[in-house]
């Protein structure tokens, strides 16, 4: 697969990790995406792609893209051969301002970018994006249409502030300390946060400590779980087996078992950090 992203330019730099474009066959027809402290918006530009979030509910089909915010729960995508689309990486609070509804009406349940921005908006980007010279001018399109689109929201700085305390600290804080230090009671800055990111602060800390615990192992070496376990703060092996099953539906053993599947039969794939073969 090509893969090809960049940083935006500022203001968006503060909101958006990244911007990309991606075409190729996936390494798997379906791929599980566990709960990262992000949030994502995706433009297809090639055949329907279907995701399921969760075990318990339906695929449902994405034809135009997908809007989703910071999930808590794995996400499953049914890619389609030839997959093509470009899209957006946003920190956990850089959506809010791209969105015409409270974040939390979205939390677990992606939807697509016509149900966001509306028809002829998303059918009018697809058609500038499909007639573009090559990827570059692609993740210009999109970043201009961002700029464009880019307003204000209430508390974002609150959010944003708070948020980069909790990702600095990998989730290892005391959330009744965040909302002292801001100046603002535990129950205003809840709101907030399930206004612009979806979750509240506890959850996002989780979110970060998890991710983090996880990009820590090396699915190639010996794994000392104990070791793994308490250095990311968790109270004991079987807390962090509980998280590990609640962030992924997986045992932290099955979860390395998958991860050196796809290291052995696709190595060095652009996507070998984070997707898992969900087939």
């Amino acid at each position: 697969m090509e893969y090809v992203s960049r940083v935006p330019r500022p203001p968006l730099d503060g909101l958006i990790d990244d911007l990309y474009f991606l075409e190729g066959t996936p390494p798997y027809a379906r791929l599980m995406l566990p709960p990262m402290p992000a949030a994502l918006l995706i433009v297809n530009l090639g055949e329907p792609f279907r995701i399921r979030a969760g075990a318990d509910v339906e695929a449902a089909e994405y034809a135009d893209g997908c809007v989703i915010t910071t999930p808590t729960r794995a996400l499953e995508f049914g890619y389609p051969p030839g997959s093509r689309s470009v899209g957006v990486h946003f920190k956990p609070w850089g959506l809010a301002p791209f969105l015409p509804m409270p974040a939390a009406e979205l939390c677990d349940l992606p939807v697509t970018v016509e149900q966001v921005w509306g028809r002829p908006a998303i059918a009018e980007l697809r058609d500038r994006l499909a007639a573009a010279s090559g990827p570059q001018e692609m993740l210009t399109l999109l970043e201009e249409e961002l700029l464009r689109r880019l307003s204000e929201s209430a508390g974002l700085g609150l959010v944003r502030h708070t948020s980069s305390v909790i990702a600095a600290a990998g989730g290892a804080v005391a959330i009744g300390d965040l909302s002292v230090a801001a100046g603002v009671s535990s129950t205003h800055l809840t709101q907030r946060f399930k206004e612009l990111i979806g979750v509240t602060p506890k959850r996002l800390a989780r979110t970060y400590r998890f991710a983090g615990t996880v990009f820590a192992i090396d699915p190639a070496g010996p794994i000392d779980w104990g070791e793994l376990a308490g250095g990311a703060g968790y109270f004991d092996q079987a807390h962090f087996g509980h998280e590990f099953r609640a962030f992924t539906g997986l045992t932290p053993t099955r979860y390395v078992e998958v991860r050196r599947r796809f290291l052995r039969e696709h190595p060095g794939h652009v996507l070998d950090s984070w997707p898992l073969p969900a087939d």
